[in-house]
């Protein structure tokens, strides 16, 4: 699709001309988000800079039948935040304040293109921080992450982003500017919230975000176990959790990631393990001290090579970089890669680890894991060298043949990093027709006309196409589901 001149001068009349980027050297910079897999070039992109500038580019748009890409920071890996179809990309990047700190309710309101760390950086002298802090936390947007309803490390404990959210502002793809949630508590009515967290722009434009701040933890420690295999690894991290403790967060790397951030960031991970444990405590200290004594002596349990725990907040903000850049440093081993972010259920870890080893085995590939450990959200970086004939297709192959392993041991298709273009084709695998019907008729009370975002978190499948009524689940005796 093409976007004509006159809808461009129109766009210029909303936000500026220092709002709009029509050049192709510009739109270019806007191909793609970090999974560059997938790319497309947007006819134009605008950059608001307030609710009422977003929801008349909305209206603008939908006159014009003209399809809508939502972007904040561009750090997904879904393949959500690029423009298949051409149309119009809105970037929130300049709506980036703290529009209120509330203390009293310990709340804050932001706009999307906020970085999640400059919020806990805003609070942190008043003991509060913002809990999701998914690896990019350094770069992602809080709008974005609450397009993707993101995780990160310490979501085994503090929860998702969703569990972070009270309120939204959003403009709908009518062209609506709403608000649903809000401060007060257990609030009456459906949880509109809840739908719109994770929706990845195909309801709307998140114009701003209420959230949770919570009050920092007394003490942390970080501690760090090497093992000899992987399994050994897996094994522990189920008996932890089955001890009744939850970590604030708890990470694996494997081998080829642990070379491969030690030859880049030289964190301090023992080169000589084939697996490593990234383990956290956070809340009251003599709480932490009787945990982390239970822990180390899990991990001997269950043949840990060595246990170190970090001194001072260096030591732990260095074991951490290793981690949260890991993705940055895996072009040391490989020109090109495909990152999977199925899940399972924890207990399941040891038994899909050992799958993942035979699918590398039979693909000829290189896995690099650096994943979740504590919630089962697997991380595995399928590494292949996309001028050697066959091994893009053996890589995707190997990918598609672990998310349907996960699957099979009752996981998803997706942890953390949502759905968006790239495994949108995978959801008749994991919901019926029925429940893909109804999240088609559910987009569509919020973008009746469909320019939302199009392409994205649902399938090209009969399910989610106009006038498909799929027969309807009965229970013993004929009564309706």
């Amino acid at each position: 699709m093409s976007v004509e001149a006159g809808l461009i001068r129109a766009l210029t009349g909303i936000v500026g001309r220092a709002g709009v980027v029509a050049t192709l050297e510009g739109r270019l910079t806007y191909e793609c988000d970090m999974h560059t897999f997938y790319k497309g070039i947007p006819d134009v992109v605008v950059l608001p800079e307030s609710a009422e500038q977003a929801a008349a580019v909305v209206r603008l748009c939908r006159g014009a039948h003209v399809p809508i890409v939502p972007r904040g920071s561009g750090t997904g890996l879904i393949g959500g935040a690029m423009a298949p179809q051409g149309g119009v990309m809105v970037s929130m990047t300049r709506m980036n304040r703290i529009l209120e700190v509330d203390i009293a309710n310990r709340c804050a309101t932001v706009e999307p293109g906020l970085i999640n760390l400059w919020l806990s950086n805003a609070t942190r002298e008043r003991g509060y921080f913002f809990a999701p802090d998914p690896s990019s936390q350094m770069v992602s947007s809080i709008g974005g992450n609450v397009s993707t309803n993101a995780g990160g490390p310490h979501c085994l404990k503090y929860g998702i982003t969703v569990n972070h959210i009270l309120g939204l502002q959003m403009v709908t793809g009518a062209g609506e500017v709403v608000w649903v949630g809000g401060k007060a508590q257990d609030r009456p009515g459906y949880d509109l919230t809840g739908v719109m967290v994770g929706a990845e722009g195909t309801f709307g434009l998140v114009t701003a975000v209420m959230v949770r701040l919570l009050h920092l933890p007394e003490d942390v420690k970080t501690l760090l176990a090497s093992f000899s295999t992987i399994e050994d690894a897996s094994e522990t991290v189920s008996a932890i959790i089955a001890d009744g403790i939850v970590p604030a967060a708890l990470e694996m790397l494997d081998e080829v990631m642990i070379r491969a951030i030690e030859e880049g960031i030289h964190a301090g991970y023992p080169k000589g393990a084939s697996a490593v444990l990234l383990i956290e405590l956070d809340g009251p200290r003599a709480e932490i001290e009787a945990q982390a004594v239970r822990i180390e002596k899990i991990c001997r349990d269950h043949l840990a090579l060595e246990l170190r725990v970090a001194q001072n907040d260096a030591e732990r903000a260095l074991l951490w970089k290793g981690r949260k850049e890991a993705a940055g440093v895996i072009g040391r081993i490989t020109p090109s890669w495909l990152l999977q972010d199925a899940v399972v259920p924890r207990s399941k870890l040891p038994q899909v680890m050992r799958e993942m080893l035979a699918i590398s085995a039979r693909h000829r590939l290189v896995f690099a894991n650096v994943f979740h450990a504590g919630d089962g959200n697997l991380h595995p970086i399928i590494c292949y060298d996309d001028r050697v004939p066959g091994e893009l297709d053996r890589a995707k192959q190997a990918n598609e043949e672990l998310l349907h392993a996960c699957l099979q041991l009752g996981g998803s298709v997706t942890g953390e990093h949502g759905v968006g273009l790239d495994k949108a084709k995978n959801l008749p695998y994991q919901f019926a027709d029925a429940d893909l019907n109804f999240m088609a008729r559910l987009r569509r009370v919020f973008d009746p006309d469909g320019i939302m975002n199009p392409g994205k978190l649902l399938p090209d499948h009969p399910a989610c196409g106009e006038g498909f009524r799929p027969v309807a689940p009965t229970l013993p005796g004929g009564t309706w589901v």
